[in-house]
């Protein structure tokens, strides 16, 4: 009798260890099963970055054409208006213009800040003016607004970048020493 109890418990623990193939097994399913929560997020990655560009070439064209529009608006305000009827007329355009720069607003497009340096992934320069109160590469004026939607540039802001002032005092000295 005393060998029968030790013989049930040598089995049970048999039972509860899995054999040498199962542990193989639970080891190649649990690679599968990593593999493939792995493939899923890339591929929902994937997916993400897909919808976002291919909403962004869709929108694109859109969002161009209302930033004209915007230009449009900004220069009819820059006109000078000398009569009631053009004022009246200035300040419908003003109030068009407002509404326009806050529904583009409401879908992410941002103004593209133009004070300080300039930054080549954000503003296009425009033209180049020597000031000797600026260091070079600072703005200083703003030609055309540049746009963001989303992080992502729409429009580059078209700037003026200060230069280095050109001296005119060198450049005088050259001929004379030439013609000496």
């Amino acid at each position: 009798m005393h060998g029968r109890p030790m013989e049930k418990e040598t089995e049970n623990t048999e039972t509860t260890a899995p054999p040498p193939d199962a542990e193989t097994r639970i080891a190649e399913l649990e690679g599968r099963w990593l593999r493939a929560q792995a493939d899923y997020q890339n591929a929902r990655r994937r997916m993400q970055q897909e919808l976002e560009s291919s909403l962004l070439r869709t929108l694109q064209p859109l969002l161009d054409e209302l930033l004209l529009v915007l230009d449009y608006l900004d220069l009819a305000l820059s006109a000078t208006a000398t009569t009631s009827e053009a004022k009246a007329l200035g300040a419908g355009v003003a109030m068009t213009r407002a509404k326009l720069a806050a529904a583009l607003e409401l879908v992410d497009v941002r103004v593209i800040p133009t004070a300080g340096r300039f930054d080549p992934t954000q503003h296009e320069a425009g033209e180049s003016r020597a000031a000797e109160e600026h260091a070079p590469g600072t703005i200083l004026a703003t030609l055309r607004p540049g746009y963001t939607w989303q992080n992502r540039i729409l429009r580059p802001a078209r700037v003026v970048v200060a230069s280095a002032p050109v001296d005119g005092a060198g450049s005088g000295a050259a001929p004379e020493k030439a013609s000496d």
